[in-house]
């Protein structure tokens, strides 16, 4: 562990299912799930207390599937959910193998993989040290992981909740399609709701307004973003109560 005291004691990653797969890929790749499970080992030697939350776009989006019209969007973001199960596995191998000891929490009942979450259990895991991987989303369909980042976020009493994203910050525009897009430092959460910026969705968006948890959004595949964020610097957009 390192020496140096973190800016922030115990943070809350928020990872898509994307971040698992190659860029427009499906499932698992073995490359991406080692690199990210380098990054978050290295946060996490760095000296803070690290939960996740993962998407399980890569395997299924229930929302899609739901359009199509055969299955109901209960039953369609359930199976979604059962994606994030499939996922945090995955990372939770990953991390142990790097030596860095992690638990995986789900919102649902599968007993047989995973440890059912309890919010007392979770604060023991994050005590002693372990990557504690939330999944199976808030257990309900109709709720995005979004909801699911800021929720238990506010329940292990994080203090800050960082978004791995694409991109290095939030943007006045998509900086994909737009040369000229502006990069913020730094927002407020009423000024990146006046602008329009989609940093997280609405409910998730204002649960962290409402327990002032900054989020922090930032490129998780530049080496070493993650253990820079939590020292209270590295690129990325801080969106907090004050500027």
């Amino acid at each position: 562990m390192s020496d140096e005291v973190p800016k922030y004691r115990r943070v809350l990653i928020k990872l898509s299912g994307e971040a698992f797969c190659k860029p427009g890929g499906f499932g698992i790749d073995g490359d991406e799930l080692q690199l990210i499970a380098r990054e978050i080992a290295l946060a996490a030697k760095a000296g803070s207390e690290v939960a996740i939350v993962v998407g399980g776009g890569n395997i299924i989006r229930g929302a899609t599937l739901a359009k199509q019209g055969q299955i109901d969007q209960a039953v369609a973001d359930q199976m979604g959910m059962l994606g994030t199960v499939i996922n945090g596995l995955a990372l939770k191998e990953a991390l142990e193998q790097l030596g860095q000891p992690a638990r995986v929490l789900s919102a649902i009942n599968v007993s047989s993989v995973a440890e059912l979450f309890i919010r007392g259990r979770a604060l023991r895991h994050l005590e002693k040290g372990r990557v504690v991987i939330f999944v199976g989303g808030t257990g309900n369909p109709f709720c995005t992981t979004d909801s699911a980042a800021s929720l238990r976020a506010a329940e292990v009493n994080a203090d800050a909740l960082l978004k791995a994203t694409k991109v290095d910050g939030v943007y006045d525009k998509d900086p994909v399609e737009h040369d000229d897009a502006q990069r913020f430092d730094t927002l407020t959460f009423d000024e990146a709701i006046r602008r329009g910026l989609q940093v997280m969705d609405l409910t998730a968006f204002d649960m962290c307004r409402t327990h002032n948890i900054p989020i922090i959004v930032f490129n998780m595949k530049q080496p070493g973003q993650i253990a820079d964020v939590v020292k209270g610097g590295g690129v990325a957009t801080v969106v907090s109560a004050e500027a």
